[in-house]
């Protein structure tokens, strides 16, 4: 069986983030957003080992709470194991110029010490992997094996969830880099705009 890699940690790392969201924002509104135009890029030099080959997300726009779409595939080529870091830069377009959005609650600009400890909290070890991982024989801890990931078409459902008043409308830009022992692994950027409806 192939291992999925680049996709499932890119992934998971999105995913992660969607969640810190929603558990650590101290907000007590829940919000109906849409996500527009979303867009992605490989940032990373040409040999960086981790490498994001595909990802589409549909609909656009993609509504919050509501139903999402999604496939990816990457590679790697090299194990990705403890510790596993990874530096997000959050801007946010404010009257034309970006600005970096601070890190708070975990939320934001943030450097994140060991993603491979944080999927352990997420999903506790001996857990079954969430759908559609499951399904597909993913795996959703560390160590990821070298090689080729592929996640095929898969339905997810976006929950309710409190969003920070800063995310709540406007242009935003996310930068992503994966990291180990002071090495870069991968890099990806992701642009997009949330509208709403409050």
């Amino acid at each position: 069986m192939k291992n999925y890699l680049a996709v499932v940690t890119l992934c998971m790392v999105s995913s992660m983030l969607v969640n810190r969201v929603a558990q650590c924002v101290k907000t007590r509104s829940t919000y109906s957003a849409k996500m527009l135009g979303f867009s992605w890029e490989n940032c990373g030099k040409p040999d960086d080992p981790a490498v994001l080959k595909n990802l589409a997300l549909s609909p656009d726009p993609i509504t919050i709470p509501g139903d999402l779409t999604a496939s990816a595939s990457g590679s790697t080529t090299v194990e990705l194991t403890t510790p596993l870091a990874v530096n997000v830069t959050l801007e946010k377009e404010v009257a034309g110029f970006w600005v970096k959005v601070p890190c708070v609650d975990e939320i934001g600009s943030c450097h994140y010490s060991d993603v491979c400890n944080l999927l352990n909290q997420l999903i506790p070890p001996g857990q079954d992997c969430p759908e559609p991982l499951h399904t597909y024989g993913m795996p959703c801890h560390c160590p990821f094996k070298a090689g080729v990931y592929t996640l095929p078409e898969s339905g997810f459902y976006l929950p309710d969830m409190d969003l920070p008043y800063w995310l709540t409308n406007g242009h935003y830009k996310v930068q992503g880099v994966l990291g180990a022992m002071e090495k870069e692994l991968g890099c990806l950027k992701i642009t997009f705009a949330v509208h709403s409806n409050n």
